[in-house]
This record gives C-alpha cells, sequence and structure tokens, in this order.
C-alpha cells in the first residue's frame, strides 16, 4: 500500500537485455567510454521491441542507459570504499559510483552506433561498460547542450583514471594473428588492461601473481612485470586462450 508521500514501492520491468564484450564483472571500467572498443547490443523485449518505440532515435549519437546492476548483491551498506580512493578511505555510497546501492540501479552513457529493425530492435552500441546479460530498464538520449558541464565540479576523481602501459608476450601476439578480430581484440584488451583492473590492494604485490579476464569469447592472462624489468607499471599478457565453457 503506498503511503500519501508517494514513497511506497514501485515495480521495474526491464525493457531489454545487454549482450557485451564482458561475460563478468572483473575488467569491465569503471566508467563508460574508457573502453571505446568495447561493443555490445541492446536487445529490447517484447512489447518494446516494436520499431515503432525507436523512431528518430537515430538522429542521436550517444544514449543514456539506465540498467540494474544483477551480479550485485541486495545488500548495501552507506559507507563504501571507492576504488579511485585505493580502496581505503570511505565515502557515503551516494557520494560514489559504487554498484553496492538501495535499489541496485546504474547510468550509463553510450555510443549509439546503429539500430536493427524487423524482427525486433537492436541497439549497437560502442563503449558499453555493461556485464553481458545486464537488465536495462530505460533508454533517453543524450543533449550535450543541456547534459555536458564543463564548469562542473568532480569531487574525488577531478581527472580521468590514470593508465599503465600493455604489452603482449609473443605467445599472445601469435593468438591475435590467427584471429579475424585480432586487431579490434587487442584494441579491447590494451583498453581493459589499461584501467589497472587488479584490486587496488593487490596492487604492488606478488609480481609473478598471474589474473585473468574474460574478454569477448576469451580469457586473457596477465601479470605486471617487476620493478627490475619495468619502473612504471606495466602489465603483460601472457597468454590469450578459448574461453573454458566446460
Amino acid at each position: 500500500m503506498h503511503d500519501s508521500r508517494g514513497h511506497g514501492p514501485f515495480s521495474i520491468t526491464p525493457i531489454g537485455h545487454i549482450i557485451s564484450d564482458y561475460p563478468d564483472k572483473f575488467g569491465v571500467p569503471r566508467q563508460p567510454d574508457l573502453a571505446p572498443a568495447a561493443h555490445a547490443r541492446l536487445l529490447l523485449a517484447h512489447p518494446f521491441d516494436d520499431p515503432l518505440t525507436v523512431r528518430g532515435l537515430e538522429d542521436f549519437s550517444h544514449l543514456w542507459l539506465s540498467f540494474i546492476f544483477h551480479q550485485s548483491p541486495e545488500r548495501w551498506s552507506p559507507l563504501v570504499r571507492p576504488p579511485r580512493l585505493g580502496g581505503n578511505r570511505k565515502v557515503g555510497v551516494f557520494a560514489s559510483r559504487s554498484t553496492h546501492r538501495p535499489n541496485r540501479l546504474g547510468l550509463s552513457l553510450v555510443a549509439l552506433s546503429g539500430i536493427e529493425t524487423g524482427p525486433g530492435v537492436t541497439l549497437h552500441l560502442a563503449g558499453c561498460d555493461l556485464v553481458s546479460g545486464t537488465p536495462v530498464v530505460d533508454i533517453k538520449p543524450y543533449l550535450p547542450w543541456a547534459e555536458a558541464i564543463p564548469s562542473a565540479q568532480a569531487g574525488f576523481a577531478p581527472q580521468p583514471p590514470e593508465t599503465v602501459a600493455v604489452v603482449f608476450s609473443p605467445e599472445a601476439h601469435g593468438v591475435l594473428s590467427l584471429r579475424q578480430d585480432g586487431a579490434s581484440l587487442r584494441a579491447l584488451i590494451e583498453q581493459v588492461l589499461g584501467q589497472d583492473p587488479r584490486p587496488a590492494y593487490q596492487r604492488g604485490g606478488q609480481a609473478e601473481r598471474l589474473y585473468g579476464v574474460r574478454l569477448r569469447n576469451v580469457d586473457v592472462r596477465f601479470r605486471a612485470l617487476t620493478a627490475a624489468e619495468n619502473d612504471a607499471t606495466t602489465l603483460e599478457v601472457v597468454a590469450i586462450e578459448p574461453e573454458d565453457r566446460k
């Protein structure tokens, strides 16, 4: 039952779901467009897959997607530890973009690269930062004259995150050279690993430790080079293996 202040529960029905280069949430850039080589499709669900729902959308270059962090637990906390602050300092959940939110709602700005209709409706997206299977609950066109505010303050994240260098082992080079999508996959790997997806508390730890991230249909194994091998932080891709579907 709704109270007189309109604070009762609301029901949200997903209008579609995402199919993307990110099978898992580990490695997904923390903001959209940090990996422009990441492509995705938004498949609208019935009855929202009527071509009439997207009439005129082709005239816009970017879209706001409202979605649900479906892989995050329903529990939430008033304080969170943003990775941008090294995972140590706490801020209020509403002062962050943490996935652990009261309603698990997210907002992402993506580039619209194409619209496919008949049967159904599929939106082709670039720079997407959403995991495959993510339920989308709304779409709105981006209006740069109203929503781009260069003078806005960005709190503890005033600048884009610094990136690290990414190099490839001879074995990884060989795999990429044999793939039809080798160039775009290489760009995707460089952009994703360039954000250094390792947990903040593990950076500077064991140099030989191997990490794995699933991108597109492969498992990418990488490690941090030791200081003796390289003064700056560099991640080396040591293997690119077919995705294990067992």
